[in-house]
């Protein structure tokens, strides 16, 4: 992030400094005299531990970081004193907040632990097992299917009603829509105290009449249901997936509404007369207005992860690497993804823990390794970690809340990794507590304390290498050709290890990467996308048809866009199209070129498919006229540009000079070696061009970096950290493409 990082835990304030003891934020001015009537836009992301705020001024450039604790039992309660907290540390009033931008974890944590509540289904007559027949693949492949069991379905069957009526591919009526039956399916799923409904009916996305009338049905039989519609939430054909998206969008739907309307109702109490816009963080790299999110909350499933990866994008693509991976590691999970070219990954082909959404979402792989994670014996003995997580409350054992499990912060307290207080002295942890969890979990293995928390260290590296292994390897990628870069509160702790166990020649650490993903959210434009199947052959194509198709989601966005206040003007539309070779089962999306759509059009768009087809399987059909290729979407996504933060040069020092150690401890990097003393450098006394060889730790505010002996990090312009292996220089081939 673009402002100088805070002292390290306990440090002493520097001459100058606007960082008071009492007010861990850090705060950079642009250089500019404040003007009297300041215009601040916030962004909070709320994870699972921590809530993580950044403020920004839109006339001056300047920022102001800092961290709370979330409150699971009311997130708002985080969320307002996280805002307060940041505009006390600016020296504003609410009333300077022209926007807050939020990336929220509700949707997300909601699905990782299954609980969707009471659920109903309505479908077409016939269609009734749609869940239970789902697709024929096995995870991992056949080789699997022996073992693999198939998860429980969202809806149990008893809680699945069919009604009569039959719609063609086309949308033309082939049987009238039976509303008896509707009736009597709404009816049942009231009786059953259903709380959430999702309805999908067969190529309702070419015709959404039916489902619209069931809707109405419901709301006359049934009002409290919180209800989602097929038609509205993806209109893509292939029933088994869009049911699925429904079905999340409807799980989700009353928990997000209940909490955006809390924090909704928190920001009007805060500025009564104006309160500020509020924006949610969507999973496809956009944000979209609170009052729109309520309709669509499935929109949300990767809200939190979607911002740190944008803001890793930032960042490295400023720093001048091509080809990273990211890695955002929290307190409950980590999350990780692929940045080519300064643009993260985006697909269709998501979704979270065992449930697909096939929604645009920037792709982002998420394991249950964060620094809460708990480390447990299986009932076989073995030591696991994770994907439980002591969360906020109680938290890990050494928080002192009642946390009765040791978790991966536990380890790296025992073993001298992080400082024995957190957030600049804010949390205060107790390494008794820490060791003793260590010390019982050992025993049943016939280990001493450092022992077992290196092996729950080791452990949770290698959950977050095959994740980062899944993003890559699995999808014809090699890993060795990226950069690494972490951020969130535990994502660099493990940082040498990965690089190691993956063969990465470097990794970047931001400055102050505990707040990056808050940053990323300050980075975004709108965006709402808009798709329509229309399935048709390359020879036999209509390009005006695809034109008329195009128009009417171009205008679909432009509503979208006229709601959230944007003039015309400033609209921005992105076209694109998913195309497949015919017989294939899955498709590859390609952008349509600007300009009118004619033969020249479509047959570029075709020549794009050939070249990405080519790149992501190792071959075309472009030169076999046998082979044709298949429209099936068709999609528009609508921007409205929104200001953001411009990265600026760290601080120069002049003259170099070695960085001074703020103190020294005992560390631990391999048991078998033991503790060693190790140097403890301050985050914010490093200035471009230090270089910290391990083993060392550096700290900051929201976040801490072990460095193994064998490694060295070096200070960038940006004042981000590059960590690589010794022997390794950026200058020798760890060069600005991101490859070594």
């Amino acid at each position: 992030m673009p402002q100088p990082d805070p002292p390290g835990p306990g440090a002493p304030v520097r001459e100058g400094s606007r960082r008071r003891p009492e007010l861990p934020p850090v705060v950079h001015r642009a250089g500019r005299d404040a003007p009297p009537n300041r215009r601040i836009r916030v962004g909070v992301d709320t994870g699972g531990t921590f809530t993580d705020v950044v403020a920004f001024d839109e006339d001056t450039g300047e920022l102001a970081a800092t961290k709370t604790p979330s409150t699971p039992a009311d997130p708002a309660d985080g969320f307002m004193d996280g805002i307060a907290k940041v505009l006390a540390a600016l020296g504003v009033g609410p009333g300077a907040v022209t926007a807050v931008c939020h990336g929220t974890t509700v949707a997300t944590n909601q699905l990782l632990e299954g609980r969707v509540g009471r659920l109903g289904f309505v479908t077409t007559e016939g269609f009734g097992a749609m869940l239970e027949i789902a697709r024929q693949s096995v995870p991992d492949g056949y080789g699997n299917s022996w073992f693999w069991v198939k998860p429980p379905r969202i809806v149990p069957a008893d809680l699945v009603r069919t009604v009569a009526g039959r719609l063609d591919h086309t949308g033309a009526e082939l049987r009238p829509f039976d509303e008896a039956q509707a009736r009597a399916a709404a009816r049942f799923l009231r009786d059953r105290e259903v709380t959430a409904v999702g309805v999908c009916f067969l190529h309702a996305y070419a015709n959404p009449a039916h489902e619209r009338r069931m809707r109405e049905i419901l709301g006359e039989e049934h009002p409290q249901a919180a209800v989602s519609l097929s038609s509205e939430v993806l209109r893509e054909y292939r029933e088994y997936e869009r049911a699925m998206t429904t079905l999340v969008d409807a799980a989700v739907k009353p928990r997000v509404a209940r909490y955006v309307a809390s924090i909704a109702g928190r920001l009007q109490q805060l500025v009564p007369s104006a309160p500020p816009p509020f924006y949610v963080m969507k999973s496809n790299g956009g944000v979209v207005s609170a009052a729109e999110v309520v309709h669509q909350p499935i929109s949300t499933v990767l809200s939190g992860p979607a911002a740190g990866a944008l803001g890793a994008a930032l960042v490295t693509r400023t720093a001048g690497f091509g080809r990273v991976l990211t890695l955002d590691g929290g307190g409950t999970s980590t999350d990780v993804s692929v940045v080519l070219d300064g643009e993260p990954a985006l697909t269709t082909e998501g979704g979270v823990g065992a449930y697909p959404s096939k929604i645009p979402m920037v792709d982002v792989v998420t394991v249950g390794a964060g620094g809460g994670s708990v480390a447990f014996l299986s009932r076989e003995g073995g030591l696991k970690v994770g994907p439980r997580s002591a969360g906020a409350d109680p938290g890990p054992m050494c928080y002192g809340r009642g946390g009765t499990e040791p978790t991966v912060t536990d380890a790296n307290l025992v073993l001298g990794r992080i400082p024995p207080h957190l957030l600049g002295g804010e949390l205060p942890l107790d390494p008794a507590a820490a060791t003793a969890g260590l010390e019982a979990l050992g025993s049943k293995l016939g280990l001493e304390a450092a022992r077992a928390a290196g092996g729950v260290l080791e452990i949770a590296a290698w959950n977050q290498a095959n994740a980062l292994r899944q993003v890559t390897v699995q999808r014809g990628l090699d890993v060795r050709d990226f950069v690494l870069c972490t951020f969130g509160g535990s994502g660099s702790l493990a940082i040498c290890r990965l690089l190691e166990l993956l063969g990465l020649p470097a990794a970047v650490v931001p400055r102050d990467p505990g707040n990056l993903s808050a940053f990323g959210l300050l980075t975004v434009d709108v965006r709402n996308d808009e798709v329509q199947t229309a399935v048709a052959r390359n020879p036999d194509l209509d390009p005006a048809v695809v034109a008329a198709t195009l128009a009417e989601l171009e205008a679909r966005a432009a509503a979208s866009l006229d709601a959230e206040g944007f003039a015309r003007t400033a609209h921005r539309y992105q076209r694109s199209a998913d195309l497949r070779y015919f017989g294939q089962a899955f498709e590859v999306r390609v952008p349509v070129p600007d300009g009118p759509v004619d033969r020249d059009l479509t047959e570029a768009t075709v020549a794009a498919f050939h070249d990405a087809h080519h790149r992501l399987y190792g071959y075309s059909f472009r030169d076999d006229p046998t082979q044709q290729v298949e429209w099936v979407n068709l999609r528009v996504t609508g921007i409205g540009p929104i200001p953001r933060p411009t990265l600026r040069p760290a601080p120069d020092r002049g003259a170099p000079q070695p960085p001074a150690r703020a103190a020294t401890r005992p560390a631990c990097f391999d048991p078998l070696h033991g503790f060693v003393d190790t140097a403890i450098y301050r985050r914010d006394d490093l200035c471009p061009g230090d270089v910290v060889a391990g083993p060392a730790v550096v700290e900051e505010y929201g976040a801490t970096v072990p460095l193994f002996p064998g490694f060295r990090a070096e200070v960038d312009r940006f004042g981000n950290l590059v960590v690589t292996p010794e022997g390794t220089r950026r200058g020798a081939r760890v060069d600005r493409e991101g490859s070594a």
